[in-house]
C-alpha cells in the first residue's frame, strides 16, 4: 500500500497506521513548513494544553468533544514518536509494544498466576513490581514520584506515596490541626516581616491544604479548577452588575466593587 492510499483509507484497524503515515508525510520534504520545524522540546506546550483540554471535556461531561480531544491528545503521541522514529529511537509500534508489555508485566493477577483481589491489593502489587522493574529497591522511597507534575499533583502523589509506609494521620481531625498550624506559623512570618519566611510558610500551608484533600479523596487539582471557575463566574456576574449601573471596573471603587461581590456571591450561590 502506498503513502497515498495509506492516508486516504478508511478500513477499521487501520487508522493508527492511518495517522503514523499522515505524520510521516507532513513531515517529509515538501511537507508541512510548521510541522518540520517541530521537536520534542517544542511540542510539550502543545501536549499539556492537550491533555488539559481533555480533562476539561470529561470534567463537563461533554462525551461528543471527548473524541475529538482524545484525537487531539493521540495525535501529541503520534508526533513524539515520528520525531523518534527520524531520530532511529523508537517508533509508535514500540511505544504501542510497550505500554502492552508494561499492562502484561503489572497485571500477574490477570495474566499470570499471582492473586489480587481488591483495588488496594492490585495498586500495591503494581508499585511492588514497579519499583523491582526500574530498579529502585535501593533508592530513597520517593525517589522520580510525579516528576514533571504540576506542582498540586505532585504533593498529593508524594503525600500518597509516602502514606503507604503508614506516614500518615489517623484521622482526618490530625489533618486539620495540621493545617490550622501552618496558618497560624504563616501569620506569625507575615507579623515578622520576613519575606523568605512567608514563602516558605505558604508553601507549607498549600501543601497541607493538598494533604486535606488527599485525605478526603478529592483531587486537589480538580478542586482548584472548581474554585477558579466558581472565582471567574462571580467575578463576570460583578462586572456585569457594575456595567448596569453605569460602572466598569476602571472606575470602580474597591468598596463598591466588594458590594456588588457579595451581591454576585449570593446570586451564584442560589442558582
Amino acid at each position: 500500500m502506498t503513502d497515498a492510499e495509506m492516508i486516504d483509507t478508511r478500513e477499521a484497524g487501520m487508522q493508527l497506521a492511518r495517522l503514523r503515515a499522515i505524520m510521516h508525510r507532513l513531515r517529509a520534504p515538501g511537507g508541512c513548513p510548521w510541522d518540520a520545524e517541530q521537536t520534542h522540546a517544542s511540542l510539550v506546550p502543545h501536549l499539556i494544553e492537550e491533555t488539559y483540554e481533555t480533562v476539561d471535556t470529561i470534567q463537563r461531561g461533554d462525551s461528543d468533544h471527548l473524541k475529538e480531544e482524545l484525537g487531539d491528545l493521540l495525535l501529541q503521541v503520534a508526533f513524539h514518536s515520528e520525531l523518534a522514529e527520524e531520530a532511529g529511537r523508537f517508533t509508535l509500534d514500540d511505544v504501542a509494544r510497550g505500554i502492552c508489555d508494561k499492562l502484561i508485566r503489572r497485571h500477574p493477577h490477570v495474566f499470570a498466576q499471582s492473586h489480587a483481589a481488591t483495588p488496594e491489593a492490585v495498586l500495591h502489587q503494581w508499585d511492588q513490581i514497579k519499583r523491582s522493574e526500574k530498579g529502585d529497591q535501593d533508592r530513597p522511597f520517593l525517589h522520580g514520584i510525579g516528576k514533571g507534575l504540576p506542582a498540586l499533583l505532585r504533593a498529593a502523589k508524594l503525600q500518597k506515596k509516602a502514606a503507604k509506609v503508614g506516614f500518615d494521620w489517623p484521622d482526618e481531625a490530625g489533618v486539620l490541626a495540621k493545617l490550622r498550624e501552618e496558618l497560624e506559623e504563616l501569620e506569625a512570618a507575615v507579623k515578622a516581616g520576613d519575606p523568605a519566611a512567608v514563602d516558605e510558610e505558604l508553601g507549607d500551608l498549600l501543601f497541607s491544604a493538598v494533604n486535606l484533600a488527599r485525605f478526603r479523596k478529592t483531587d486537589p487539582e480538580l478542586l482548584m479548577t472548581a474554585a477558579n471557575k466558581k472565582f471567574e463566574t462571580r467575578f463576570t456576574a460583578m462586572e456585569h452588575a457594575l456595567q448596569q449601573q453605569g460602572l466598569d471596573l476602571a472606575t470602580a471603587t474597591a468598596t463598591r466593587m466588594d458590594e456588588f461581590w457579595v451581591a454576585a456571591k449570593r446570586a451564584c450561590s442560589s442558582t
